[in-house]
């Protein structure tokens, strides 16, 4: 059910993009802006690894200098059956961990000081459990589409603001729906495009809590673990760095009611009510 909700929202920001591509530039406009985003978030895909564990100040570590991560990460690593993932530490008490990487060959699994003091052994296999999942899942190269695709639009939609500035739009413009419709894809489609970006991201979440309670058998422990890292007092600060948010196995950008249209988590009750139905064969 997940896959075929992720399909659709593709196939629904794709529509939107050849929508917007056509109010405000014709053929021409639609291709430079999609050219170019995807420029850049191929780049990110190939680099985005490195770059946001240097951004966290995670460092390696192994079985050596962290012999409880390492041993839970490789024994996790063997029921899922990949390749085992580089192993980082981040330096901050708040409670969280993300996987990167572009592939199984090619991943990282990075745990805060945080997290490993208030988990136990069970909990934190959990939360591993769904960090290899996104690994498994390639959710890494779905969140980089999603990102070309709303890149995409909103390029557009500052290609019409430059239009409306120096020039505007005729009447020859009028076949493509004119002055109006290029207004709503300034102002509306950059917002749709983002909250599609931001439902895919939390049906993979979904996707990754249930395969990751299966590779390790953890439902019970996972949930635990949200639970602790939602009433967690100390949170990670993504405000200034909300890109990196959808890494996150738990996002304090998240919220309720409207707001959670904004998130990239669904809300953590909701997980754990899905994780103890999964854990009693539902």
């Amino acid at each position: 059910m997940n896959s075929l909700k992720v399909f659709l929202l593709f196939l629904l920001m794709t529509m939107l993009f050849i929508g917007v591509g056509y109010v405000i530039g014709g053929r021409n406009g639609m291709f430079i802006a999609f050219a170019f985003a995807a420029v850049m978030n191929f780049i990110s895909y190939w680099y985005s690894d490195k770059i946001v564990l240097k951004m966290y100040r995670a460092r390696p570590v192994d079985e050596i200098t962290h012999k409880r991560l390492h041993r839970i990460i490789s024994n996790a690593s063997q029921k899922a059956m990949i390749p085992m993932p580089k192993v980082y530490i981040i330096p901050t008490k708040a409670p969280n961990a993300f996987a990167t990487g572009r592939n199984e060959e090619h991943a990282a699994v990075a745990a805060t000081e945080g997290l490993l003091e208030i988990l136990n052994d069970s909990e934190l296999e959990g939360v591993i459990g769904h960090e290899l999942a996104h690994i498994i899942n390639k959710d890494m190269l779905i969140q980089t589409v999603a990102a070309t695709m709303a890149g995409a639009i909103g390029m557009l939609a500052s290609i019409a603001r430059f239009g409306m500035l120096f020039g505007g739009y005729s009447r020859s413009d009028d076949d493509r729906g004119g002055a109006l419709a290029a207004i709503a894809a300034m102002i509306v489609a950059p917002i749709a495009a983002m909250l599609i970006q931001m439902a895919i991201s939390r049906s993979r979440e979904y996707k990754a809590d249930a395969e990751g309670g299966r590779i390790t058998g953890q439902y019970l422990s996972l949930a635990s673990a949200l639970k602790k890292l939602h009433t967690a007092p100390v949170r990670l600060n993504l405000d200034k760095r909300p890109s990196t948010a959808p890494l996150f196995i738990a996002n304090p950008l998240s919220g309720k009611g409207l707001a959670s249209l904004f998130s990239t988590h669904p809300p953590v009750e909701e997980r754990i009510e899905r994780l103890n139905k999964l854990a009693m064969g539902g």
